[in-house]
């Protein structure tokens, strides 16, 4: 029986998705990917990631993404708070999620990135759940936050810090989410890190429709010269699964099965209803 999976991190409410969203959700179930996790980017999102974990079996988080804090209301997290309590007892809802810092993307109020991260972490602890963390060059500020306001843990999504920081998510009870970005042959860092961490402390993502592998990538001259850029999808998981083995030098259904603990561990809501 071939390995079934996990995509901890994938954008199904996206508009990429809009029009065979089902179709992808069917074609990621042919593929082996069992579950999902639907994080939403703002407010406003948590009714189509809630519609689409009830039905399709998956899972959901509710956040207010860093890159969206411009646009967020001053009165969004008062209004997350009340979309939390109101669904606490679904089972479908498993974090806080997507939150965190992002210095990369240039023209972001750092301090406005910042209250709602930590106000975000407020209500993680107020409602006894995991986060699933935003890291783009903001890993040392993130820990911080977390040292300030602890969580009982969660995912650091798409990590691509270095190994003393990933050691330090670990220990706080962290998770670190590897996806497409380690299929590239250039990654030597990442691609370290991946080899390099206990096997316990990685989770499997897609970011779908984002960080595309590197079979579905497109540069620059060839969208010029009239390729489409291809769109992630959460079948395209057990394809990067199979890097990340080769790389480890571990058998597939092995790593099928620690991911998949991590996750459960990570999400303790998942155990259950993706075991």
């Amino acid at each position: 029986m071939p390995p079934t999976w996990i995509d901890t991190h994938c954008h199904l409410d996206a508009p990429e998705f809009a029009h065979d969203v089902d179709t992808v959700r069917a074609q990621a179930r042919a593929a082996g990917v069992q579950h999902l996790v639907i994080p939403a980017v703002q407010v406003v999102h948590a009714d189509a990631v809630r519609e689409l974990a009830h039905r399709h079996g998956d899972s959901y988080a509710l956040g207010i993404h860093p890159l969206y804090t411009p646009q967020a209301a001053d009165d969004d997290v008062e209004r997350l708070a009340q979309l939390l309590e109101q669904h606490s007892n679904d089972p479908h809802l498993v974090a806080i999620g997507e939150i965190g810092l992002d210095f990369f993307v240039p023209g972001l109020d750092a301090e406005r990135q910042t209250r709602f991260y930590r106000a975000q972490l407020q209500l993680a602890r107020r409602f006894n759940l995991p986060v699933i963390l935003h890291v783009r060059r903001s890993a040392d500020a993130l820990l911080k936050g977390l040292r300030e306001v602890p969580v009982q843990g969660g995912i650091a999504h798409a990590f691509n810090g270095s190994l003393q920081q990933a050691r330090a998510f670990i220990a706080l009870g962290f998770k670190l989410g590897f996806g497409g970005a380690l299929t590239y042959e250039r990654a030597l860092q990442l691609r370290r890190l991946a080899t390099e961490l206990p096997i316990e402390a990685l989770v499997l993502e897609t970011d779908a429709p984002d960080m595309p592998p590197h079979w579905i990538y497109r540069t620059a001259a060839e969208r010029a010269a009239g390729q489409p850029q291809g769109r992630n999808a959460p079948a395209e998981l057990p394809r990067i699964a199979q890097v990340l083995a080769g790389l480890r030098g571990t058998q597939l259904e092995a790593l099928a099965q620690h991911t998949r603990a991590n996750a459960l561990h990570a999400l303790p809501r998942l155990q259950g209803r993706a075991e």
